[in-house]
């Protein structure tokens, strides 16, 4: 097959000379690592969350793993998940020291089935870990009803939705905490980094003192206090934000919105596109719900989802897999002993998902030429 006169990436990002500018200024200072300038990301970007805190972190693993420790979670314990998700969602509870239990998904979205979680719990059972697959939200609501009546605590991968809202509910809102990547690929992008956000102030509190060493005072407070002695009163983790990361990440905030009405657009217009196709589909959300668009994946019935990545990149354009089922992979065959049928609605989506390129400033004849391609391979391929 010809590849395509112009390559289509899958994802392009939008940095540029106001974030090279931000840089310029955390450049022209003393502190590099967590200051000022991470001190303001976290205040606007707690804003745009509608919390009361939110902590700039290296990763979302991390903050992952920070929620589980300042929740007392730790070995003996399980947290109940998603095998449809990233592997980080699951070994930052092996982290933990915790197990990861799976529950399977709901058939149309992908995300968590709240009405499976309650079978799933046991006497050692400490936390729900719902993942906000794609960027639709879980049903929070459900889920935070069954930790209450369980006496568990919520932890939300919010790693693909910011903007993400469903029954009125925002990330973070019905959740102990949220989880926030800043990965490259991510809505909001400064190459890695993460965040943790949450409304209990003493939770916010433990937080700091996890994501440095368990330190009490930063190298920032002793530049800006003049040294005074600190003391370690918690084991703690390297896991803190530079002011690097959050100059990148600041001027985005501004453009948050934007960029996610560009990226809607662009979902309609694939799914005009992609409307009619035998044997394709994607996830659905419930009615009223706002997906944060973070990806835009398709579903291939029969075994054609192999076929067509190789299709695609034979034409120039980009695909990625979001995800295999988690429980199928190697290490968790081999260390929890899962085997294929244990949860088969996410093995048939793992086996059928593909995501598309898709980005704010994807030009819609792009999408165009990627749905076309989608089109003519799966009506020639068998």
């Amino acid at each position: 097959m010809v590849a395509a006169a112009v390559r289509i990436p899958f994802f392009r990002h939008d940095l540029g000379q106001v974030e090279i500018d931000s840089l310029a200024e955390v450049l022209a200072g003393p502190i590099l690592t967590t200051g000022e300038t991470v001190a303001r990301f976290e205040r606007g970007f707690a804003d745009c969350l509608g919390r009361r805190h939110a902590l700039g972190v290296t990763s979302c693993t991390g903050a992952l793993h920070m929620s589980l420790l300042a929740l007392g979670i730790g070995p003996g314990d399980e947290v109940i998940t998603t095998p449809m998700s990233f592997i980080a969602t699951s070994t930052a509870i092996i982290e933990a020291g915790a197990k990861p239990v799976f529950v399977d998904v709901e058939p149309t979205t992908g995300n968590l089935d709240a009405s499976l979680i309650e079978s799933a719990i046991s006497s050692r059972t400490r936390a729900i870990l719902p993942v906000h697959l794609y960027g639709q939200m879980c049903d929070m609501r459900a889920i935070r009803a069954v930790a209450d009546r369980n006496g568990l605590k919520v932890i939300e991968d919010a790693a693909h939705c910011v903007e993400g809202r469903r029954d009125g509910v925002g990330p973070g809102q019905l959740g102990d905490t949220a989880c926030f990547s800043f990965y490259a690929t991510k809505n909001l992008t400064c190459g890695e980094g993460g965040a943790v956000a949450t409304d209990d102030d003493d939770l916010a509190d433990r937080l700091r003192l996890l994501r440095l060493h368990g330190m009490t005072k930063t190298a920032a407070d002793r530049h800006r206090e003049g040294y005074q002695h600190w003391d370690m009163v918690t084991m703690g983790w390297k896991y803190n934000m530079d002011n690097l990361q959050a100059a990148l990440l600041l001027p985005q905030l501004g453009r948050l919105e934007r960029n996610w009405e560009l990226r809607e657009s662009l979902a309609q217009a694939y799914e005009e596109r992609l409307a009619g196709i035998p044997g394709l589909s994607w996830p659905a959300g419930p009615e009223g719900s706002r997906h944060a668009r973070h990806l835009f994946p398709i579903w291939v019935d029969g075994d054609r989802r192999d076929s067509l990545i190789q299709g695609l990149q034979e034409a120039g354009i980009d695909a990625m897999v979001n995800y295999r089922a988690m429980h199928l992979l190697t290490f968790f065959r081999e260390t929890f002993g899962f085997e294929e049928g244990d949860f088969p609605i996410a093995e048939r989506i793992g086996d059928a998902t593909l995501s598309l390129p898709f980005y704010p400033q994807m030009p819609e004849e792009h999408v165009a030429t990627v749905a076309d391609r989608v089109r003519a391979l799966l009506e020639t391929r068998p």
